[in-house]
């Protein structure tokens, strides 16, 4: 675990006055720690790993059972479902794209994939497994994963590490190049419509891109303070202050409600909206961000035109096939 406030306190200030300085195309591989190099069978292994529910104490939640890579990488739900029906207290982020946060998790307890690839899993709320030596236990019991651990790490392979370090090879190659706006910037300027180039303009005049931004417009790392500013009606509706946020890790009354900036990378894909899934549309978060972040009020054609652009920032999906899980013959798992 990295030191969260002083992150905290660095970054905050770096994402309150900065603008970014050019719009940046995503990248169409991902960066990788020199410890977890990626290769064929680690990243299939690591699929297996992500869609089974036998992670999971009931054998019913995968990783995927909330971060869908059928769809927009979460659930669209406002509160993600654990095992035994138990609903969590935040909106489940996108894994699209996410190898390029600095930080895992809306309050980013975890500094890395690897890290957080291991958290949901031993959650009550969220896999409930006791221990992640019960889910060794577990995945040794299964012949298929003794081969496909030794495939992608070698002989004896199987631990909470070669685990987390196959789930986070697969979710780095969760990247959606080329959307329109990418193509835009990169020399096609009629991949953008007249709007949207519009809305591009508006994003960059507001100031959002002082949070929003890098190639994946998630502020490369930086926590921003949600909302800045009160607006009683606002709150009572959607009851934003309710979840402290960075606050609930450190325990430092200075961290609340700060969160780590969300990208927008494919954000029409992933209503509902802000950390716990309170707003229903796009056009709601839109003007909802604009008040509390920067106490504007838009016109419907300005926030039409923001949407549009945001609309744009739908990238190219790579091509998903489900894996085949390794069986468990003429038994059950414990």
């Amino acid at each position: 675990m990295f030191k969260l406030r002083s992150l905290v306190t660095a970054l905050a200030l770096v994402g309150s006055v900065s603008v970014a300085s050019a719009w940046e195309v995503l990248p169409t591989q991902a960066p990788e720690p020199a410890d977890n190099k990626s290769s064929v069978e680690k990243v299939e292994l690591g699929k297996m790993l992500y869609h089974d529910p036998r992670l999971s104490s009931t054998g019913t939640v995968s990783c995927a059972s909330c971060h869908n890579t059928m769809l927009g990488g979460e659930d669209n739900r406002a509160n993600s479902m654990g095992v035994q029906a138990q609903l969590g207290g935040r909106s489940a982020p996108t894994v699209w794209n996410s190898a390029f946060n600095k930080v895992q998790f809306w309050d980013g307890r975890a500094a890395t994939l690897e890290e957080q690839a291991a958290g949901p899993v031993t959650s009550p709320v969220e896999m409930g497994m006791k221990n992640w030596d019960d889910v060794v236990a577990r995945l040794k019991s299964i012949d298929g994963y003794q081969t496909a651990f030794e495939k992608a790490f070698g002989k004896d392979a199987i631990s909470k590490d070669t685990a987390t370090k196959a789930i986070a090879a697969y979710e780095r190659t969760l990247i959606t190049p080329n959307s329109p706006y990418d193509k835009f910037v990169g020399g096609d300027k009629s991949a953008l419509s007249a709007q949207q180039i519009r809305g591009m303009e508006k994003v960059a005049e507001l100031g959002c891109t002082s949070c929003h931004s890098g190639a994946a417009f998630n502020g490369a790392g930086t926590f921003q303070k949600f909302p800045m500013i009160n607006d009683g009606y606002l709150e009572a509706k959607y009851h934003f202050s309710k979840d402290k946020g960075v606050a609930d890790v450190s325990k430092k009354a200075e961290d609340e409600h700060f969160w780590k900036v969300p990208t927008l990378r494919n954000i029409a894909l992933t209503a509902p909206y802000l950390h716990n899934g309170s707003v229903a549309t796009l056009d709601e978060a839109v003007n909802v961000m604009a008040k509390v972040q920067l106490n504007k009020e838009l016109s419907k054609d300005e926030t039409a035109d923001i949407v549009a652009f945001l609309n744009g920032l739908t990238g190219e999906f790579p091509k998903q096939t489900m894996p085949t899980l390794p069986a468990t013959s003429g038994k059950t798992v414990n």
